[in-house]
């Protein structure tokens, strides 16, 4: 079995660059392999999967399980992966059957889409006619048995920390996901009691024809909703106050006419700038750019990213 070829980070320094601080020599080790390796069973979609550990003198023992959008490989997340595991987290996105698009279910006049669409990708439940993802190539299946190759090759580099007698230690593990990703986050921030849920762009699941965001959004969760972080911008072309609706079914936030009546309101941010407050959980940005989808990875938000990453300031772990 393969063990996968580590590299240093200092290829990426340039696209990481506003990441970089006064650790910069020590490295960020990269495992890079093919799904087949962690089982043959699974299929590769897209191409590897890949992790990240960070410095040790960095090192905060969370990890931070990143889930790419639709039609991305695992490797398209590289820079911000890199650049989460140089804040000292250790990182993991995989390979994942990701081609169909989660706005297919947008004018479904099935009110019950985007719940069978998640559930199937996320568990391999046979729920859903526009997907077709079985319980060995899931998302939760595959996160499982990379971590899983993880501590058998890589017994050095803290993974059992977080694979316990074969149980996720899901109180250590932050999800984050963008865009299609975003969603999967927080339907694991749903089903398992995370550290942390971490939304970029997302999630897109508004139900045209009822007016209102799915109704999973809605359900009971495992995941305190003060553990909810959402990154948006305004001219998302998937449609800013969706995605703002669909956070605040998630956080449990209400609206009058007046404005917010319970739960966090949104803050806007800027890039090089600490967000303020402790209790703002949906963050908003403007900045003009070609790709407003995409901005919210970008680098110089950095202080936006580690604002998210240890809960607003606020000093929850």
């Amino acid at each position: 079995m393969n063990k996968g070829k580590i590299l240093g980070i200092q290829g990426w320094a340039t696209a990481c660059s506003l990441f970089l601080f006064s650790a910069l020599s020590a490295q960020v080790s990269v495992v890079s392999v093919r799904p087949d390796s962690t089982d043959p069973s699974l299929l590769t979609i897209h191409g590897n999967h890949v992790a990240f550990t960070p410095p040790a003198s960095a090192a905060k023992h969370k990890l931070v399980f990143m889930i790419e959008g639709t039609g991305s490989a695992a490797r398209d997340l590289f820079s911000f992966d890199s650049s989460i595991a140089l804040l000292g987290y250790s990182v993991i996105s995989v390979d994942y059957p990701n081609n169909v698009i989660t706005t297919v279910c947008s004018n479904s006049p099935d009110s019950s889409c985007f719940n069978a669409f998640r559930q199937e990708i996320v568990f391999g439940s046979p729920v859903s006619s526009l997907v077709q993802v079985d319980s060995m190539n899931c998302l939760y299946n595959r996160f499982h048995l990379f971590l899983r190759y993880l501590v058998r090759n890589y017994p050095g580099q803290g993974w059992d920390e977080y694979l316990v007698n074969d149980e996720i230690q899901w109180g250590k593990i932050l999800v984050g996901g963008h865009s299609q990703g975003a969603g999967h986050a927080a339907y694991f921030g749903k089903k398992f009691k995370l550290n942390r849920v971490l939304i970029f762009s997302g999630p897109q699941d508004y139900l045209n024809s009822f007016f209102t965001p799915a109704s999973w959004l809605y359900d009971s969760t495992a995941t305190d909703v003060s553990r909810y972080y959402a990154f948006l911008h305004t001219r998302d072309p998937y449609d800013f106050n969706k995605q703002r609706m669909n956070c605040e079914a998630l956080m449990r936030i209400e609206r009058s006419d007046s404005g917010v009546v319970g739960g966090p309101d949104t803050l806007m941010v800027r890039p090089g700038l600490t967000p303020s407050g402790t209790s703002r959980h949906i963050l908003v940005t403007d900045i003009s750019t070609d790709n407003p989808h995409g901005s919210t990875l970008a680098a110089g938000f950095r202080q936006v990213l580690e604002y998210m990453l240890e809960g607003g300031g606020s000093g929850a772990n």
